[in-house]
């Protein structure tokens, strides 16, 4: 039985690790950040060390705060416009939202104006500009995770003119770190009677179209049939419920089953709620785009708090535990990326896919990578989780996306220092793992073959604009080097030794893109030795598909139901519903 590291050994030359000769070194910039980094990351960590708290004091820290604290909850909150532009149109809602809470929105939409690179249609020709009015109500996920985008809960977008159908719809949906669910669009016809209501309500009622020739004869003419002794379903169809610069009073309530929107006394749609989130997440309204505000009032709040502290994810039961390495050979070793205040995230892998009798009998070993957090306090709360649960990997340098690679270097140093294993897996603490197809995978390679399992990528381009852009200095080639999408990939442990070895010679090259790297190192290593590359699309990675291996942007709550249907089910189903 071993006792493991807690702390990650990867480390550069000790000779390399003082600031005096950061300017003489001609190394990438990449290079030289990792470096500041890990030089920053060392202090944080010895005062970390000096200020930790005994482990037997360790229950009463983690919930000494756990108190509710009623007096912040509010049970209604009103802004008026003006107030509501002076916070950046975002009302926040400290506790979220319970059953029945309510909305209400006073408005008035602004007039259309002409854009040349609208987001809801496609403008064919450069010079061309399309009449656009559209705004958006979101119900925001605030205190989810700090320092990411928040999710949208709820994402409410009338689109009064400009969406591509040409006609006015609105539309609904719900994001999760930026990637968008199926949206629920509303385009002037009533859902049909055979699909799924919410609350007995249909997703989207009637509106009168232009196209909809009937419309306009069913008002004028229902009395006719009457009159001839007809029986006859009387129907009113209403406008869209939005109008250029035409008040409107919009309703959003939250009800047992989904959200429900009204304006102007009428139903409008419901939304039914998705798996990914719950009530009280929602703790913030955000309204932007082309319409003025007039009031926002939110009633029937919750009047009791929700912890949104690392404890109210933190279920500190032996049974979560991570259980001792046996004296066995480890088939494969799996590290999960996983940023420091993700508590939530890391608490739902250990609930879900971290239960597989693989991991229980040791064939397969699993572990958190974390660097340091900017903030101390929420460092001192990871090590406390790591020294419980003891299964959670402190690489000790200050964290950023843009070094992501370094922490890919240290899960494979891990696999094979202090692990030995046969193989190993990288994947993100969004990613659920199925296992038993993970292992299968990896047996049809030959034994002892070199291999780099994934959803490959051959012959991608970088983008050189846009929030993603990759300079020609970052990456001068056209194309990148085949690589596998970065939330789930397999590779070998020589090829591993080969990634650690270059790494602490300074001869591993580095990119912020740590997949693109792993490709890159791979490429590099298949030069001299021949590796397998094996392609499957069951590595999702923009969700979940049916019979997935791996699937990327689950929520927690996510991870639980994926868990519960793999093992009452006996297949691998997703829950697609955020």
């Amino acid at each position: 039985m071993q006792e493991l590291q807690k702390v990650s050994t990867l480390s550069f030359n000790q000779g390399d690790l003082n600031e005096t000769g950061l300017e003489k070194d001609k190394f990438s910039e990449i290079q030289r950040d990792v470096k500041v980094a890990w030089i920053k990351g060392k202090r944080m960590w010895d005062e970390i060390q000096f200020q930790s708290l005994e482990t037997e004091n360790m229950t009463k820290f983690m919930f000494e705060n756990q108190k509710n604290h009623s007096d912040s909850c509010q049970h209604s909150i009103s802004l008026s416009g003006s107030e509501l532009r002076n916070q950046k149109g975002i009302m926040v809602i400290p506790c979220g939202l319970t059953l029945w809470s309510h909305v209400t929105v006073v408005g008035t939409p602004r007039l259309a104006h002409w854009e040349s690179d609208p987001k809801i249609t496609v403008v064919k020709d450069e010079e061309e500009k399309v009449l656009v009015s559209q705004f958006m109500m979101e119900l925001q996920g605030l205190k989810v995770v700090d320092e990411e985008e928040p999710p949208k809960i709820l994402h409410f977008n009338p689109r009064l003119k400009g969406d591509y159908s040409g006609k006015p719809v609105i539309e609904q949906n719900t994001c999760y770190r930026m990637q968008w669910g199926s949206s629920l669009r509303c385009e002037g016809w009533k859902s049909r009677a055979d699909e799924d209501t919410v609350d007995g309500q249909v997703k989207c009622e009637k509106w009168i179209r232009d196209d909809d020739s009937r419309s306009e004869e069913s008002k004028a003419t229902w009395w006719l049939p009457r009159m001839i002794g007809r029986k006859h379903k009387i129907t009113l169809d209403w406008p869209y419920p939005f109008i250029e610069g035409r008040l409107f009073v919009l309703t959003l309530t939250a009800g047992l089953e989904g959200y429900h929107v009204s304006v102007d006394g009428k139903h409008v749609t419901s939304f039914p709620y998705r798996t990914g989130f719950s009530l009280e997440d929602a703790t913030g309204l955000s309204i932007k785009g082309d319409v003025d505000v007039h009031s926002i009032y939110a009633a029937s709040l919750p009047t009791s708090h929700p912890s949104f502290a690392p404890q109210m994810h933190l279920e500190l039961l032996p049974q979560w535990k991570a259980p001792p390495i046996l004296d066995v050979n480890v088939e494969l070793f799996i590290g999960i990326l996983s940023a420091g205040n993700h508590f939530a995230e890391r608490m739902a892998v250990r609930k879900s896919w971290m239960q597989h009798k693989l991991i229980k009998s040791s064939d397969v070993v699993a572990r958190f990578f974390v660097a340091l957090h900017g903030r101390k306090d929420i460092n001192l709360d990871i090590k406390k989780e790591a020294d419980y649960f003891g299964d959670i990997i402190i690489v000790p340098y200050m964290d950023h996306y843009d070094l992501v690679v370094v922490k890919t270097v240290a899960i494979a140093e891990y696999g094979i220092r202090n692990v030995a294993a046969k193989n190993i897996m990288k994947c993100d603490d969004d990613t659920f793992v199925r296992l038993d197809s993970i292992i299968s995978e990896v047996r049809k390679v030959g034994i002892g073959r070199s291999l780099y399992i994934g959803n490959m990528n051959y012959h991608h381009t970088p983008l050189r604009d846009g929030k993603w852009a990759v300079t020609y200095e970052e990456w001068a080639e056209e194309e990148y080097p085949t690589y596998a999408n970065g939330p789930g990939y397999i590779i070998s442990s020589d090829i591993a030794k080969f990634i650690v070895s270059n790494f602490e010679e300074h001869q591993l090259k580095l990119f912020k893109m740590e997949d693109v790297s792993m490709g890159m190192w791979v490429e590099q290593f298949n030069n001299s030795t021949a590796v397998e590359y094996v392609h499957s699309y069951k590595f999702c990675q923009f969700g979940c598909i049916e019979g997935y291996y791996t699937a990327h942007y689950q929520s927690p709550r996510q991870m639980i139901c994926m868990w519960d249907k793999l093992q009452h089910k006996g297949k691998p189903l997703c829950c697609n519903n955020r």
